[in-house]
């Protein structure tokens, strides 16, 4: 994996303008300097091309302060903007071509499984995201699988297990304990202020490292 200086642990934001009517650039920015590190552009709407040119304006800024950008989908964005990685979904490119593409660039897949953490760790991937562990309504991704699953999947992968789907400052303690090393969160963060619910849930993640 592509040496990063920044460990794959809290918070790692996922920047999607479909959540808020901020322009990303905006959204990271100020995540930025609330102390985020880790961010993923997902975007599913815009053309390919107006992909690009985002990820590109949100790699000069994540760039400026160390931190990590891990583009949604789009292996060969990842490459053109000098991303850190790309995060695939389970009916993307398979995590063995993707790795041909990226090369050592970090590649994190979706899992919604025990068996897919399971098959995405013995291929290869740098970390898994598994969910949803609680309802959510920012994207169509299943039943919830639960904080006893998500216990399960991180004590059976060596890999870093991202959670996501439904996480809130008031169960977050709870996905922490269960053994994830970072939350993946949008709406609770990009719907308000976000210098604010950032503050909120770093002081969660701080009493519970």
């Amino acid at each position: 994996m592509r040496n990063v200086s920044q460990p794959l642990s809290g918070l790692y934001l996922i920047v999607d303008r479909s959540v808020c009517d901020r322009a990303p650039e905006e959204i990271t920015l100020a995540a930025l300097k609330a102390g985020v590190r880790w961010f993923q552009y997902r975007e599913k709407k815009d053309a390919r091309s107006g992909v690009f040119e985002v990820a590109l304006r949100l790699r000069r800024i994540t760039a400026d302060f160390g931190a990590v950008l891990i583009i949604n989908d789009h292996a060969d964005i990842a490459v053109a903007t000098d991303a850190d990685g790309v995060h695939l979904g389970q009916d993307d490119l398979p995590l063995t071509e993707a790795r041909k593409v990226v090369g050592d660039r970090i590649v994190g897949i979706s899992t919604h499984s025990l068996e897919e953490a399971r098959e995405a760790s013995r291929n290869g991937a740098d970390y898994v995201g598994f969910g949803p562990v609680f309802p959510t309504r920012t994207k169509d991704a299943g039943e919830p699988k639960g904080v006893e699953m998500l216990a399960k999947v991180s004590q059976s992968v060596s890999i870093p297990v991202v959670a996501i789907g439904g996480i809130s400052r008031e169960n977050l303690t709870t996905v922490l304990d269960a053994g994830a090393a970072a939350v993946a969160v949008a709406s609770a963060i990009l719907i308000g202020d976000i210098p604010e619910n950032i503050s909120s849930f770093r002081e969660i993640i701080g009493r519970n490292v």
